[in-house]
């Protein structure tokens, strides 16, 4: 008999903390002990005693950041008193598109105060005369970039806001407020995604054409086509009366062997230092120049592969400000190529189980799935292929054939090529449930766990990779290393061997472990595959070059559980350091194995050019060189 809680919608304080009470929603059958009770509260019944959810609301939202723009007689208010009293400033100034290709706001000597959360910038008076460098004053409109700064220094948003002169008021035009972004860059086509402050109906105009949307929206997702391989493209964004124009390049054609490199990072969550090392969850100070250089470099794209945020969040709202808060960091040079992004365990969204004196409690996937996991959330805020699988609905453990129980993979999960390369990209946090590894009384999956219906879907597509002649390079990208070296050797692919660690579906543990299950995992890459050249991994914050070969002891002495041999050669190339807090060396049985470790900021090269593989690992902050040799 299922369970059923019903969502009001409304938050009251209960013993002590608060907690949610909820519309008709099914309780997913792969959880265990959760209930609700008369009131219709969510509950966690655990030896006889009943934990309900805590669930806060968070002031620190998109929304609240962006602070209500208006318009004034001269110059523009912001309204910040959702998002609480911890507000000081507000620094701004123009951007000025035209004098830059990676346009971004030159501050104002002088911050905007702010009392009582609200503020107003005053450009009629300010920022006149010489502080007028893109001519407002003549062309009667214009764009600010502005900060939000708290009492204690900490930056919260950098947001951006376009005004118009009419009837001598300032008022509030339309808006590019996040984007232009490159996105599912093919040879004959890309999508243009970009976020708006209004509806509107948006044009996208390349080559002579014009790509039109068919109904006003303020996330636009344009879809661009009919291009050539390998050629470099303008595109004009045009909103309302305004436009910004930038360019891209599309693909090599399928099967090419012409000469390309890409970049990998991982981990660019908030770091230690202070300023723009955290800005909201994000270290912003690296990631950009992370991406200044994947550009510089000429990058055809970069794959990046989970920790981008803070997370661990139960608020979706606040999660959409750390995601805006990372893509922002990367815009001035995603305006000309593709970052393509997907999850770590940092960007969990949970639903957590816990009494008033205890700090964590117990934490699982947030539900309804379809809109507030971490799947459904991700999956809102970035624009990648649709060609992974559903979910793990059908396999064997599945507790009701005859409903959907699990979160969608979808844009979590995927493939793609580029001239004679393949990216297969995995989630190694699905249904990511924090506390499992501890306790496992509420159910939900491990962190490094790879679900049956995924390592299936992978099998099938390294298996079409195989067969592919067009593809000589096969690369395989999930958050988790499967050897870790530094940071996680308790947890990811391996758990201190600690095979007893698996998913846990209503209640009921899966059949394999988590060792056994990053075995059958390592043998469809080595053994069954001759084009897999390496795993790009994240989670540990350093740059690691592990040599994977059939001499590597990837068990220990003190392993008890059946074995397997590796057949070849791959490396796993780790590179969680894109500025979140650094993790020195462990030992660890493949430890003899390890060529390189930097605990160094690092961004990593691959330059392919026929059947040849080489790379290059730079410091994107000092410039210097990492590390340096040829995989293929």
């Amino acid at each position: 008999m299922k369970n059923t809680i019903y969502f009001l919608g409304i938050l009251f304080l209960l013993i002590g903390f608060k907690s949610v009470t909820y519309a008709q929603v099914d309780i997913p059958d792969i959880y265990s002990n959760i209930h609700v009770d008369e009131a219709g509260k969510l509950y966690l019944e655990y030896k006889g005693e009943k934990r309900y959810e805590y669930n806060p609301k968070s002031n620190f939202t998109l929304k609240n950041a962006q602070g209500k723009p208006k318009g004034t007689k001269d110059g523009i208010q912001f309204d910040f008193s959702d998002l609480g009293n911890e507000l000081a400033f507000l620094y701004y100034g123009f951007i000025p598109y035209n004098d830059s290709k990676h346009p971004q706001p030159v501050y104002f000597h002088t911050p905007a105060i702010i009392k009582n959360a609200k503020t107003e910038i005053d450009i009629r008076n300010h920022l006149s005369g010489k502080y007028d460098m893109i001519g407002w004053k003549k062309t009667g409109k214009g764009t600010i970039g502005y900060r939000l700064m708290t009492r204690a220094g900490k930056i919260v948003y950098d947001g951006k806001i376009s005004f118009l002169v009419e009837k001598n008021k300032i008022k509030i035009d339309n808006t590019i407020t996040e984007g232009p972004l490159v996105n599912l860059l093919s040879e004959s086509g890309v999508t243009i995604s970009f976020e708006t402050n209004y509806k509107l109906k948006a044009e996208v105009l390349v080559n002579g054409k014009t790509f039109s949307e068919k109904k006003k929206t303020s996330h636009h997702e344009i879809e661009i086509t009919g291009l050539r391989p390998a050629t470099r493209y303008s595109y004009t964004v045009k909103y309302g009366d305004n436009s910004q124009t930038y360019s891209f390049k599309t693909a090599l054609h399928k099967g090419s062997g012409t000469a390309f490199c890409f970049a990998y990072a991982s981990d660019s969550r908030s770091g230690k230092g202070g300023g723009e090392r955290n800005l909201r969850g994000v270290n912003h100070y690296i990631m950009k120049k992370i991406a200044a250089m994947a550009y510089r470099k000429e990058a055809a794209f970069m794959q990046f592969t989970g920790d981008m945020i803070n997370g661990y969040l139960m608020d979706a709202s606040e999660m959409d400000l750390q995601y805006a808060n990372w893509k922002n960091s990367i815009a001035p040079f995603a305006h000309y190529m593709p970052f393509i992004a997907t999850t770590g365990n940092h960007e969990v969204m949970m639903s957590v189980f816990k009494k008033p004196e205890e700090m964590y409690g117990f934490s699982i996937d947030k539900f309804p799935f379809e809109t507030q996991s971490a799947e459904a959330v991700f999956a809102r805020n970035f624009v990648n292929p649709h060609n992974g699988l559903l979910s793990e609905d059908g396999a064997s453990y599945d507790p009701n054939p005859n409903k959907m129980d699990f979160p969608p993979y979808d844009e979590t999960v995927y493939y793609y090529t580029y001239g004679n390369a393949a990216m297969v990209v995995l989630n190694s946090n699905y249904l990511y449930a924090p506390s499992l590894a501890a306790n496992d009384a509420t159910s939900g999956n491990l962190h490094g766990y790879l679900m049956d219906n995924q390592l299936e879907w992978l099998q099938k597509t390294l298996q079409m990779l195989e067969n592919d002649e067009d593809i000589d390079h096969v690369f395989v990208s999930q958050h988790t290393p499967a050897f870790p070296n530094g940071g996680h050797v308790k947890d990811d692919m391996w758990y201190n061997r600690n095979n007893e660690k698996r998913a846990v579906v209503a209640g009921k543990p899966l059949a394999k472990g988590i060792v056994e299950r990053r075995d059958e995992y390592l043998t469809l890459l080595f053994n069954e595959s001759t084009k897999v050249v390496a795993m790009l991994t994240g989670d540990e914050h350093n740059y690691c070059r592990l040599k994977l070969s059939p001499e590597t002891d990837i068990y220990g002495t003190d392993y008890q559980g059946d074995k397997i041999k590796l057949s070849r050669t791959i490396y796993q190339i780790n590179n969680g350091a894109a500025g979140a807090p650094y993790y020195a060396q462990e030992t660890t049985p493949w430890s003899p194995s390890i060529e390189k470790f930097s605990t160094q900021n690092a961004l990593v090269f691959f330059y392919i050019e026929g059947k040849t593989v080489k790379v290059k690992v730079l410091n994107p902050d000092t410039q210097e060189t990492v590390d340096e040799y040829r995989l293929r």
